[in-house]
């Protein structure tokens, strides 16, 4: 039996889909979220949140807050889904922070905004804002720390869901001649430094990476 190495912990529906398939799984978290104790200004209109995790930072922030003047522009599906579900108003949504600022310079070229990050973030959408003149301030609103850990054996399969997952997991282990299954471009890019054998989503969700590899195993076998 094949077995993948997911290194990030699944819900149940995404393991239930998985194990439906005939392949093994192992999965850990090989990082961690630290929330941190930051003053998040509140008197802009337009906001820019490019994680779940810059989300959940900022509804803490805004509990009882009048927000029907905040517009979000933010990156992923499910990013937007979680602003959404809070009552917020999104925007825009791109699949990739490149597509996004795109999309700022060209339509809110005059705006100034806040962007709520994360301490591993990349340089793309600021770099991008700076170069064009965009009016913005950002704020760190959590850290990502690497949580090592090490496999005493090889993986037919390894998930992989951001640049520094695939740092994480390289600090105790090696790639070896595992296929490895990446959320997106980006982490693709940080995966191409350690292996050619490499799968990119054709949607940057969970979900689809795992379809990914399901489809490449039993495709395969």
């Amino acid at each position: 039996m094949k077995t993948v190495l997911s290194t990030k912990k699944l819900s149940s529906p995404q393991k239930e889909l998985f194990l439906n398939s005939g392949l093994g799984l192992v999965e850990y978290d090989a990082l961690q979220i630290e929330f941190l104790d930051v003053d998040i200004p509140l008197e802009y209109t337009h906001y820019i949140l490019t994680s779940k995790n810059s989300v959940k930072a900022f509804i803490k922030r805004i509990e009882n807050r009048d927000t029907s003047n905040f517009q979000v522009f933010c990156v992923g599906e499910k990013t937007k889904a979680l602003l959404e579900e809070n009552g917020l108003r999104v925007v825009k949504m791109a699949e990739y922070a490149s597509e996004l600022a795109q999309y700022i310079i060209k339509e809110h070229h005059n705006d100034a905004f806040l962007f709520l990050s994360g301490n591993q973030r990349r340089d793309t959408l600021p770099k991008a804002l700076t170069e064009n003149n965009i009016r913005y301030k950002e704020v760190v609103v959590y850290k990502t720390h690497l949580v090592p850990r090490a496999f005493q054996r090889d993986f037919d399969g390894i998930l992989f869901f951001s640049p520094s997952g695939i740092r994480s997991y390289l600090l105790k282990n090696s790639i070896g001649s595992s296929t490895l299954f990446c959320i997106g471009t980006t982490t693709a890019d940080e995966a191409k430094k350690h292996s050619d054998h490499i799968v990119i989503a054709n949607k940057p969700t969970v979900e689809n990476v795992l379809v990914q590899a399901i489809n490449h195993f039993t495709r395969h076998d």
